[in-house]
């Protein structure tokens, strides 16, 4: 069963979202809120692509299964810790929903688990972002020079129940000469689009004006 990502919004907190995608992958840029859950290491996935384009399709899937059947019982354990022994609707995908994800849900359904693939992987998420970021926002806009206090300006509309984003927040930055000292490490600029997206989908999915501050 596949599922696309529009239709993936729609089950809110009644999913878990595991990205089986290699940990390079994963840190570059993921899903927000997807929990990473590697089919391949780093070399273990680069020894597939590398069999695969220089020997044969074939050829890297058994590469593949040789390194996949030992982490069987591992994968299927950790997703039962993660959803509480089955109680959460379980959404699998890699790059572009194919072997990889295939090969997880295929482990989990067997075992008992409600799986979907995510149609098109963290590519077609990615279509989407971009889509997302590209429509018409009403958005309200604080300006000022650095350190006039634009930013508590905004906590203090989202105090009053107005709604905010705080694109400098998502971005773990402060625009000074002070930077992101204090703060967590920066997300690379495609994490940073995929936070943004789906904060502003979730936000202007009911409220008409988005108050934001002037970067």
């Amino acid at each position: 069963m596949t599922i696309s990502y529009s239709d993936l919004l729609i089950l809110d907190d009644q999913k878990i979202i595991l990205d089986v995608r290699s940990p390079r992958e994963f840190a570059h840029a993921h899903i927000p809120g997807a929990v990473s859950l590697p089919l391949f290491d780093d070399q273990e996935r680069a020894h597939v692509g590398t069999t695969y384009k220089q020997v044969s399709r074939e050829m890297a899937i058994k590469i593949g299964l040789d390194y996949f059947g030992p982490k069987m019982r591992k994968l299927v354990e950790s997703v039962e810790e993660l959803t509480n022994s089955g109680d959460l609707h379980v959404v699998v995908h890699c790059w572009r929903g194919g072997m990889r994800s295939a090969a997880v849900a295929w482990l989990l359904k067997f075992y008992g688990f409600q799986v979907s693939v995510l149609d098109g992987g963290y590519k077609a998420f990615r279509q989407w972002v971009l889509d997302n970021l590209s429509k018409d926002y009403n958005f309200y806009l604080i300006g000022g020079k650095t350190g006039s206090g634009k930013t508590k300006i905004l906590h203090e509309l989202a105090a009053r129940g107005h709604t905010t984003i705080d694109f400098e927040g998502l971005a773990s930055h402060k625009g000074s000469a002070f930077g992101n000292i204090g703060m967590p490490d920066q997300p690379s600029q495609e994490m940073f689009e995929n936070i943004v997206s789906l904060e502003v989908y979730h936000k202007s999915r009911s409220h008409q004006v988005i108050w934001v501050e002037d970067e």
